[in-house]
């Protein structure tokens, strides 16, 4: 296995960052707006809203522990793998939604890509170039 530069390390980190950065404002944008902000969305039912808001902390959340781990990207590994992880398996609910009700706008067909493609690819990264403290 060739050695890390610490260029590859500095740009898998910036990486990590800006997908930190996606769940963040996303979320923060749903939980504000509503699912009648969204690309593609509209009114809907009072217990949909509710529920639209509610998960978009925890996928502001991700974004916010990804930025965390990035603290101490070594000690945090397990944090920053786990988080991508449950990123990209996100992806399967997205694909069920395809397959049950069609596609969604353009926006959530690109976050279904990152999801199942660019993540993986990351992690895979992430795996090869962050090595976990004891």
């Amino acid at each position: 296995m060739r050695p890390v530069t610490p260029a590859e390390r500095t740009a898998l980190l910036a990486t990590i960052a800006t997908l930190g950065a996606v769940p963040v404002a996303t979320g923060l944008s749903a939980m504000i707006g509503g699912p009648a902000a969204a690309p593609g969305g509209g009114p809907t039912t009072a217990s949909v809203d509710s529920e639209y808001r509610f998960v978009n902390l925890f996928w502001a959340a991700a974004g916010g522990t990804l930025w965390w781990s990035l603290r101490r990207p070594e000690q945090r590994s397990a944090v920053t793998r786990s988080v991508l992880g449950l990123a990209a398996v996100g992806g399967i609910p997205r694909l069920l939604s395809v397959r049950k009700v069609g596609r969604p706008h353009p926006v959530f067909q690109g976050a279904l890509v990152l999801e199942l493609v660019v993540v993986p690819l990351v992690l895979g990264w992430h795996r090869r170039v962050i090595r976990p403290s004891p």
